[in-house]
């Protein structure tokens, strides 16, 4: 009788084998934009968002149930409210991270101090650091972190359907007549984009022309007479406390008197200024603003 068992033992064995892979077999490995090969021994089971888009990105890809601690202000999904928080912009709670012992922390590397990630890397946490600056770059996100936790179906739906929503805005406007656009993100200081911003992307796929697109800064600051002199033809942003009432107030309170007579639309900062799925409903309302413009072009031109 154990001569019978043994026998039946070594012929489960590689059935066993197929069905149960060793943890070698399930070793995922994805590339961030430091170009770090970031690899787990395994998809990741307990993840932290040091910024509040990165924690919507793991939602869209399907991860959000692996979410165990997120960045201060992260607010969507609602569940996302509900979990620790593990710092902000300013700094990162090195404390709350350890307690949680993530598997895999994502990162933000225009939006995280180097020095932060660093100190999480040597505390011996896996750190995927991302640095999304074109629309192209969210869908390639939300493949990345379905790699890494093990979502990809989930995660190549929404990335697919992102891509979709985009060609189609694109199209639309591919031959639109151009419009130069001041985009605002902030009201104390003066804050704008340049062109390596998403936002300037978003710009470009309405067919509108982002005015401070050629300086070097991220997020310049600049004064209302540089506005005057690079002649724009609409004021879009959200960039204000008070929401779009006070947007609108501010400019038309303006003591530069030719701005005020420039037409303004807000645009809500969530749906642009984060770089996620719901950029798509950012664009659409940045398009509407630019369609508006060329309208009140062709009526000018009847009067």
């Amino acid at each position: 009788m154990g001569k019978a068992v043994l026998r039946t033992v070594f012929l489960l064995i590689p059935v066993c084998y197929f069905l149960f892979p060793t943890v070698e077999a399930q070793q995922v490995s994805v590339t961030d934009d430091r170009g770090t090969r970031v690899t787990l021994v395994a998809p990741a089971q307990r993840i932290v968002a040091l910024s509040p888009h990165l924690a919507e990105l793991a939602f869209a890809a399907g991860a959000g149930s692996r979410l165990v601690g997120a960045a201060r202000h992260s607010d969507f999904p609602p569940a996302v409210r509900d979990l620790p928080q593990t710092g902000d912009a300013a700094r990162v709670d090195f404390e709350r991270i350890a307690l949680l012992k993530p598997d895999l922390v994502l990162a933000w590397s225009s939006g995280n101090p180097a020095g932060d990630l660093a100190r999480v890397e040597q505390l011996g946490f896996a750190v995927f650091v991302t640095e999304p600056a074109r629309l192209a770059d969210v869908p390639r996100l939300l493949r990345a972190i379905g790699e890494l936790a093990g979502t990809r179906p989930a995660a190549e739906r929404a990335a697919a359907g992102f891509e979709r929503e985009i060609a189609t805005l694109r199209a639309r406007n591919a031959h639109a007549p151009r419009v130069r656009v001041f985009y605002q993100i902030w009201h104390k200081p003066l804050l704008t984009v340049n062109g390596a911003h998403v936002i300037s992307d978003v710009i470009a796929l309405c067919g509108g022309e982002n005015v401070f697109a050629d300086l070097s800064q991220l997020t310049p600051t600049i004064s209302l007479e540089s506005v005057l002199a690079a002649r724009p033809e609409v004021i879009l942003g959200g960039g204000s406390a008070g929401g779009e009432p006070e947007f609108a107030g501010w400019w038309r309170a303006s003591a530069v008197p030719a701005l005020r007579e420039l037409p303004v639309r807000y645009i809500d900062p969530d749906l642009i200024q984060r770089q996620t799925p719901r950029i798509v409903k950012g664009a659409k309302a940045v398009c509407h603003a630019l369609d508006e413009v060329r309208k009140g072009r062709a009526a000018a031109k009847f009067r």
